[in-house]
């Protein structure tokens, strides 16, 4: 059987697996990253530790293994690393996708004609490439799946694929080219840039590892777990990690423009093959399990994330407290950078239990938001929405996802389905299995279906929506920022 090594950056460590055609995953290994903040909003990482990392891992990974026949890389999306091509050196750190150090920059090029987003690469381009104080047709750009495929060919491959260019701000509509004018204005040379390659086919051989496998697969994380969910031709899928991410099916007509629509979705390019691109949409909660981390880690409420479920269930409801998870703003639909999250309906009566039971509630609510703003986008309604990332354990929260949206929810039997995403993708690359294998290889673990009725779930989202008014626009000059 053909198998697969896959490897996946997400955004605080670095995994590693073998995929096989069954969608198996197994020899699985882990390393967390150095991620820094050396200044508020900032977020660094290390490149060299990236690429070394990545190499250790798989390496162990495809020893254990007895080797693989190809590989799939998926990545953090909008990472930037600027290196010298002569030395493979960084220039300066890794700046990670949520780093807001080019918030001004941004909105400075509105006034130039350019709508740039501080979260995607343009901006960090630039800056990594002003302070390195060197003209940018020496350097190079990549993001992650660019470093990866440059350090494992040995640097031969400066490539990416169209899921990752889609969302870097430099990219033209279409995503086959570079949009010369957004270099012309950001001043980055364009032989900077890689190719833009299909995310699955033949790309290059990984020299760098055992056996010198062959990359057929680079694709950018959200993409992998919606195709690791066996979302090919229709369906949806949330992650819910840090944060929570909605994907959807569109098909194979392209955007007007590439930048945010009214419904506060993005338009993203899901794949590609043999030069037939998938789009889809994406929606985003700022904060997820950022929340349950902050329960644990500066609360103190719980010592462990999976304590919540069970605390959720010593309660029959909230009691009336409501908590809107907006720890970092608001994101689909509002897109509200100075909303602020907020409990409400606390009495002296209210429990740990209870301000457990709504924060579930609220990340919950916030996920049916996403499902909500999908259709507005797209007229298309959902009868499943599958789930993955490490909420997905949680019974509860699953619960309450379907009660919310009225759909019926699936839990992927992979949680992290962004890994065998990879592996599967990889595979088709190389041609071991089609879109139609992909779609018969779908086996939740667990489906739920909601178990309020309708008019109970209307009232209860109508009430939702007015809490949520309340937490916006906290700090108005913030509220006024778009991108």
């Amino acid at each position: 059987m053909v198998k697969a090594l896959a490897i996946d950056v997400g955004t605080t460590s670095i995994r590693t697996a073998i995929v096989d055609a069954n969608g198996t995953v197994t020899h699985a290994h882990r390393q967390r990253l150095s991620l820094t903040t050396p200044n508020p909003g900032e977020v660094e990482l290390d490149g060299v530790e990236i690429a070394r990392l990545a190499l250790e891992l798989a390496t162990r990974t495809l020893n254990e293994a007895g080797g693989a026949d190809v590989v799939g890389i998926t990545n953090q999306r909008a990472t930037t690393i600027v290196f010298d091509p002569v030395t493979g050196a960084p220039v300066g750190p890794a700046i990670g996708w949520q780093d807001l150090r080019t918030v001004i920059d941004c909105l400075v090029l509105q006034g130039e004609g350019l709508r740039l987003a501080p979260n995607q690469s343009a901006t960090k381009a630039r800056w990594l490439v002003n302070h390195s104080r060197r003209a940018s047709s020496e350097l190079r750009f990549a993001t992650i799946d660019t470093w990866l495929a440059w350090n494992l060919s040995g640097g031969a491959l400066h490539v990416t694929d169209r899921s990752n260019a889609g969302v870097n701000g430099l990219v033209a509509l279409g995503v086959e080219e570079w949009d010369q004018h957004a270099l012309s204005v950001l001043g980055l040379d364009a032989v900077m840039m890689p190719s833009i390659v299909d995310t699955m086919g033949i790309i290059g051989r990984a020299t760098s590892l055992p056996g010198a496998p062959m990359i057929t697969a680079l694709v950018g994380d959200q993409s992998a777990s919606l195709f690791g969910q066996s979302c090919i031709s229709r369906g949806a899928k949330i992650t819910f990690g840090t944060g929570a991410m909605l994907d959807m099916v569109r098909g194979m007509t392209g955007p007007e423009r590439m930048t945010r629509f009214a419904s506060g979705c993005f338009p993203v390019v899901l794949h590609s093959r043999d030069h037939e691109l998938t789009w889809g949409i994406e929606a985003i909660v700022l904060s997820a399990g950022a929340c349950i981390e902050w329960l644990r880690d500066d609360l103190g409420l719980i010592t462990d994330a999976a304590e919540t479920e069970s605390l959720a269930e010593l309660v029959s409801s909230t009691e009336g407290v409501t908590f809107v998870p907006a720890l970092s703003g608001l994101g689909t639909p509002q897109w509200d950078f100075g909303a602020r999250g907020g409990f409400f309906g606390i009495t002296r009566g209210s429990t740990k239990a209870h301000v457990v039971r709504a924060v579930l509630e609220g990340i919950a609510q916030r996920g049916a938001d996403l499902v909500d703003a999908a259709y507005q986008e797209t007229g298309q309604s959902l009868e499943e929405i599958r789930v993955d990332g490490g909420m997905s354990d949680n019974r509860f929260l699953v619960q309450c996802l379907a009660d919310f949206t009225g759909l019926r929810v699936a839990v992927s039997s992979e949680r992290e389905a962004t890994t065998r995403g990879a592996g599967l993708m990889a595979l088709v690359g190389h041609g071991a299995l089609s879109f139609h294998d992909i779609e018969g290889l779908w086996s939740p673990s667990m489906v739920l279906t909601p178990s309020i009725l309708e008019e109970t779930r209307r009232r209860r989202r109508d009430e939702w929506a007015s809490v949520v008014r309340r937490v916006e626009k906290t700090i108005p000059e913030l509220s006024a920022v778009e991108f």
